[in-house]
């Protein structure tokens, strides 16, 4: 089988030069397995392209292949990990099983980023894998069989810990383009959130809280930013004051000017592995309103409201307070300091370099 690329096997590195090691991780083979490039997933992408020879691979894997074309995203897979010399994925799903079996039978390293709901289990939402026993099985096999399991917030990890026995388990927080997401202008009464409208997502995102306490502000503009996928938004209209408004879908550059003129942003989740429109909206310097629940006290700090869980009353206390709050300023520089672009490259680049030492 032709590879087409020269396989560069780790060596023991201790004792050489920083030039040398940099050569060998620029020469060093990532496959690059994704199903589908998201804001996030992409930007790991572009951050490994600077650092290594990646080849990135779109699969969309069955359990039990219905076509032809099934067949092939599996040959194509094995050839891949046969050709790399690591395997880099995100998402604990079935193209992460193959992945990882295919790594093990032919002696590859692998490393799966777990984004979080992979390692969830919360039946009061019916949220997460882990309330499927097929799904537990999947993600215990990946976790176990990594080489190396990246968790993206502190709640996350607990949560794999609880769970599974990974060989090795670091936290690399998630990032946001800290230069993208900047103020500009001047903010207006305007508290914002970010979530697709459907049924389960309600559920998630509390989205029902949030559309209740803008019943409280009738002269401040609440928006609901986010695709609308099924008529469950009749739902959350049926209890809205006429300052809500739905967006449905925005460009970047939309959502990019509300994080910029929203003096608040509220995350009111029931679950959230870490948070991306959160830390964005902090990188804007929106005040951040959030439930004190998962990975959201990690991303916020001292530099927002929290909320009990569910309650319209004491968030909308919380939101009068955060609209006369400086505190937007000390958001940005917790994003800036904690969860940049940056400190996730310098981090990430060196756990992937830690797998090729060893």
């Amino acid at each position: 089988m032709n590879c087409q690329t020269k396989l560069i096997y780790p060596i023991d590195d201790k004792n050489i030069s920083g030039d040398l090691l940099q050569t060998k991780q620029r020469e060093s083979s990532v496959l690059f397995v994704y199903s589908d490039l998201s804001k996030f997933v992409l930007a790991d992408l572009e951050m490994l392209q600077k650092h290594f020879k990646v080849r990135p691979l779109k699969v969309t894997a069955f359990l039990v292949p219905r076509k032809s074309k099934d067949w092939i995203a599996y040959f194509r897979l094995f050839k891949g990990v046969l050709c790399a010399d690591l395997v880099y994925f995100w998402w604990a799903d079935l193209n992460a099983f193959f992945a990882v079996l295919f790594s093990v039978l032919l002696r590859k390293k692998s490393i799966v980023v777990i984004g979080g709901y992979e390692v969830a289990y919360v039946p009061e939402i019916n949220y997460g894998t882990l309330i499927s026993r097929v799904g537990r099985l999947e993600v215990k096999f990946i976790l176990n069989h990594a080489s190396k399991v990246v968790a993206v917030s502190e709640s996350s990890k607990k949560e794999i810990l609880n769970f599974a026995k990974p060989r090795k388990l670091s936290l690399v927080y998630n990032g946001v383009d800290t230069e993208r997401f900047r103020p500009a202008g001047d903010k207006e009464r305007m508290v914002i959130t970010v979530g697709q409208i459907s049924r389960d997502v309600i559920d998630k995102k509390r989205l029902d809280t949030f559309v209740d306490v803008s019943n409280y502000f009738p002269k401040v503009n609440f928006v609901i930013i986010g695709r609308i996928l099924d008529d469950s938004v009749r739902q959350l209209k049926s209890r809205a004051s006429q300052n809500l408004e739905f967006t449905g879908y925005v460009s970047d550059q939309s959502l990019l000017r509300y994080y910029q003129k929203a003096q608040v942003y509220c995350q009111l989740s029931t679950q959230e592995s870490f948070g991306v429109a959160l830390a964005e909206a902090m990188s804007c310097e929106c005040v951040p309103v959030v439930t004190k629940r998962y990975s959201l006290p990690e991303i916020v700090g001292e530099t927002g409201f929290y909320v009990p869980y569910k309650s319209p009353e004491a968030t909308a206390a919380a939101v009068r307070q955060a609209l006369a709050s400086d505190k937007g300023v000390r958001a940005r520089e917790r994003i800036e300091k904690y969860f940049s672009f940056n400190t996730r490259e310098k981090k990430l680049i060196g756990e992937i370099s830690d797998c090729f030492r060893k």
